[in-house]
């Protein structure tokens, strides 16, 4: 977003929170800017996929901007279409279609699978291990920026602060962490051996006013739900923050490919974030257990060296939250599952 971009209060409706979400600032225009060729994005129809496509477009209008996917969600392509992204379908687990594909010299990949993992492992195994390998066989000449997950770290304490970008991939058990540990491997495996720059998107959590930590806490707090704070502490990131981050990423990628931690700076509680929403909610919230003393938490450090602090803070952030949810906005009916410690999505 633009430094000279004055946030809104609240928004009026989804339509308005894509176009804040999905304005550039300038310093997005100048990365982009020198990193030639088009984007392909791999995986754009997930909950990021839409708001990162159409800032790539906004941010490089000149260029081809290529949203791969299934498109099993009515009236995605043609809204994707309508803000000048071509719409590709695919299986990714096809060889033959990825190959179809055009190869774009900038690869978004966001592809993966999390939600519905436990009873379907293999499934999630070759989304998250399998795919990531055709496409970096495939796509071995362009420079790949992948998302990945804060969930391949292990919790770590929350008085020290998150993992960092050295902290070891030995995630607890559970096939979604694991297999995401798989799928940097993969990535890291193609780049090494074929040359191919790239970076890691290691993100957690995404905040959208439709979903997310906040949304989250806020919807328990307004159905008088009870709040786990067992995993007691967080970070998060105003989703067109992430997006403008992964982006960028084009101008900085490594070979081999490396990973970023893309999060909020701030190591949040739960129990206070919960009781500021309840207070600008008008309810108290109902909090359960006891924090224990580690949780899935990144260090931010070097995507503030590189992009600086994020432009949405952990305040504007609650605020919209509490305002979008008490109008009974819509939501995408995505809970984060953050509080999940057992490793079953």
């Amino acid at each position: 977003m633009s430094a000279a971009l004055v946030l809104p209060d609240r928004f009026r409706d989804a339509a308005h929170l894509e176009e804040v979400m999905t304005t550039p600032d300038p310093e997005l225009v100048a990365e982009l800017g020198q990193v030639e060729g088009d984007i392909i994005i791999l995986g754009v129809g997930g909950k990021i996929g839409p708001t990162l496509a159409q800032l790539a477009k906004r941010a490089a209008p000149s260029r081809r901007v290529i949203g791969v996917a299934r498109f099993s969600e009515a009236g995605l392509r043609e809204r994707l279409s309508a803000h000048g992204i071509e719409c590709h379908d695919a299986d990714l687990l096809d060889r033959r279609q990825i190959d179809a594909l055009p190869k774009a010299p900038n690869v978004i990949f966001m592809a993966g699978r999390k939600f519905g993992s436990s009873g379907a492992e293999d499934l999630t195994w070759a989304m998250n291990a399998h795919v990531p390998a055709l496409v970096a066989e495939a796509f071995a000449a362009s420079r790949i920026v992948a998302y990945s997950t804060g969930c391949v770290y292990p919790y770590v304490d929350v008085r020290h602060g998150g993992a960092t970008e050295a902290t070891a991939m030995t995630p607890p058990p559970g096939a979604y962490a694991n297999s995401c540990v798989a799928r940097e491997q993969m990535f890291q495996y193609f780049s090494r051996t074929r040359g191919t720059p790239g970076r890691t998107i290691r993100l957690n959590y995404a905040i959208d006013m439709r979903y997310g930590v906040l949304h989250d806490i806020a919807t328990k707090i307004l159905t008088g739900k009870p709040i786990d704070v067992s995993l007691g502490h967080v970070n998060f990131i105003w989703q067109g923050d992430a997006a403008a981050q992964a982006l960028r990423c084009l101008a900085h990628c490594d070979t081999p490919t490396s990973p970023i931690n893309v999060s909020g700076h701030e190591i949040l509680a739960v129990r206070d974030l919960a009781a500021t929403l309840g207070a600008r909610l008008g309810r108290d919230p109902v909090i359960v257990g006891t924090e224990l003393p580690t949780a899935w938490l990144t260090d931010t450090s070097q995507a503030v060296r590189l992009f600086g602090l994020p432009m949405v803070d952990t305040e504007q952030l609650i605020a919209w939250t509490a305002d979008w949810v008490a109008r009974a906005m819509p939501s995408l009916g995505k809970p984060t599952k953050y509080e999940v410690r057992d490793g079953r999505y």
